[in-house]
This record gives structure tokens, sequence and C-alpha cells, in this order.
């Protein structure tokens, strides 16, 4: 009788022990992982993102893997490498919004979610898709750029007139056209002269692209006295500024506010000051953390993200930066 009792207990735990194996095994829950895509891993904004994304992984314990997908192809490729890896999902800013279809398409096959940051897809008619999103809300953002730099102007108490508005545009992508025309519309509504606006079109989002097209339109400008300058990013207005400091203007002559925060740092740091005299600071540690974490929920528990979030900017200085990066917790 002990002995058939000593026997089920025996059969019982070896039966338990075999459960628990297995369910820390290959039959057992999978750890969350998924990915976070940028399209131009070089920039602050984008370094940032990630160093944020990272942030929420390792508070939620969650795989993140970190790909900068610069092309069409490079962004499909990534998306079978993800799979392969075994992601669940995947956060994605669209090197190109038009490829929308094409990534969601190659998500679903997969069984991947998506979340899209910083810029919307769209599809052949150009309607935005069904999927969810987090960008800046651009028109505002550029509005405030374009206030911030008439109530400069007008401090300053320079004659609109014998000023020129330098825009660096990039148009190919909504929100980067939504945001300088928002700074064009917020000065002229002010009372700028429309005439005195400029646009030189960059054929990318960095800072020799931007010092290259502003180059060519201040060649034709030579009679322009005293310039403002917006672009869609920092790196936009930073080479406007270059380019203007090679044909001998300076902090005096040139306001510069650009969009990000990314690389003021440096330039609020130089002993003298340059005509990169602000930027409305996005914040991307919602662009980041926030997206990574909404992602990772829809996964763990399929509570989906928001179709819509938008984010706004706050307009800083070398005076006001360092303590408006720690009130929003971008610096220590």
């Amino acid at each position: 009788m002990i002995s058939n009792v000593k026997r089920t207990f025996f059969i019982f735990f070896i039966t338990l022990a075999l459960v628990i194996t297995s369910g820390c095994g290959e039959n057992g829950p999978k750890k969350i992982k998924i990915g976070f895509l940028v399209s131009n891993p070089e920039q602050t904004w984008f370094q940032n993102e990630w160093k944020y994304a990272q942030e929420c992984a390792d508070k939620y314990g969650f795989d993140l893997v970190k790909i900068g997908a610069t092309d069409g192809g490079k962004v499909l490729s990534a998306i079978d490498n993800l799979a392969a890896q075994g992601a669940q999902g995947f956060v994605i800013c669209p090197i190109d919004v038009r490829l929308g279809p094409a990534v969601v398409a190659r998500a679903n096959s997969y069984k991947m979610k998506v979340f899209t940051v910083d810029d919307r897809f769209i599809d052949s008619d150009g309607n935005f898709l069904d999927v969810p999103y987090m960008g800046i809300s651009a028109s505002k953002i550029g509005r405030s750029v374009g206030f911030a730099l008439y109530e400069e102007l007008t401090r300053r108490g320079w004659d609109m007139e014998n000023t020129g508005l330098l825009v660096v545009t990039f148009d190919e992508l909504d929100t980067a056209f939504n945001r300088t025309e928002g700074a064009i519309s917020a000065l002229t509504e002010s009372g700028f002269p429309a005439n005195n606006v400029f646009r030189a079109p960059q054929k990318h989002t960095d800072v020799p692209s931007a010092f290259d097209a502003a180059d060519i339109m201040l060649t034709r400008q030579p009679a322009i006295k005293r310039w403002l300058a917006c672009a869609i990013n920092d790196e936009g207005v930073l080479g406007a500024v270059r380019a203007l400091e090679n044909r001998g203007f300076d902090a005096e002559t040139v306001i510069g506010i650009g969009i990000g925060g990314g690389v003021s740092k440096s330039e609020f740091e130089k002993d003298e000051p340059t005509g990169f005299f602000a930027t409305c600071l996005l914040n991307p540690y919602r662009h980041g953390y926030e997206t990574a974490e909404l992602l990772f929920k829809w996964i763990r528990d399929g509570v989906e993200p928001p179709k819509e979030t938008h984010t706004e900017g706050t307009i800083i200085t070398r005076e006001s930066r360092d303590r408006i990066m720690k009130e929003l917790r971008l610096a220590d």
C-alpha cells in the first residue's frame, strides 16, 4: 500500500517536471522581439529614438533589433531579416512613404505588426494607410518656427524689406512640406513680405545638401542684407547658416531656427553665437520609448495603439536649452 502511494507521488512529480520543462522549451512562450527601422541612422534624432526604444526594451524585457533601412530594397530585406529572427512586429520611420503598401503586405505575410513613426505611409492615391502612427504636428511646429523668427526680427528692429527668408525645403515628405510651409505662412500672416521668401530645394535631408541648396539660392539674391533661415530640421538650417557665413553673414545678420534639437547642443556651446539662433525641440523620448511600448503591448496584450498620435515642439535658444532639456527628461 505504502509502495503504491510512493509510486503514485513519484509519477506525479515526474509528470509535473516534464510539463514545466516543456513549457520552458521550444513549445513555451517565445520572448517578444521587435524591430526599429530608421531612415537615416547617422542623424542624432534617430539615434535618440533608438536610445529611448532600448530603454523601453530594458524595462519590459523584450528584444529590440535596431536597423538602418536607407532605401526601399533595404527596408524589405530588413523585414525579411526580422521575420527570420522571429520578430513579431516593428516600428518604422519610412525612407519613402510610398513604400507603404509593399511594407504592409510584406509584414502581413509574416503576421508581423507595423507601427509607423515620424512619417505616414500612403497608398497609390496619396491616402494615408490604416496603420498606427506617431508623428509631430508638422504644421503647428512649422508655424511656431515662423512666429519665433518674426518675434526675433521684430525685437532686433530689422527692416523687413531688406530681409530675406531662406527656406531649405524637402517637399517629397508630407511632414517636411508642412513644416516649411507652416513657417512661411506664420511669417507672411505676421506681415513679412511674401516676395522676400526664397525656397532652396535640397536633394537629401543633411547638412551638405542644405549647404549646396542654400549656396545656389544665395547667388541669385545678392541684394538681401539680412537673412532669416528655416528648414525641415536642424541640419537644413545649419547648412544654410554655413553657406551664409561663407558670404560674410554672422549672428548679427542671420536668424536661423531649426527643428529637432539634435545638433543644437554643439552649436549653442560654441564660445561665440552663430546664426543658428534657436531650434524647435522635438521629443525623441516619445517617438522612441512610447512607440516601442505601444507596439510591445499590442503584441503581448492585443491592445491596438491609437491610429494617430501627434507630438509638438518647444522653441529653445542657447540660454534656455539646458533647463528645458532637463524638464523634458532629455538630459540629466
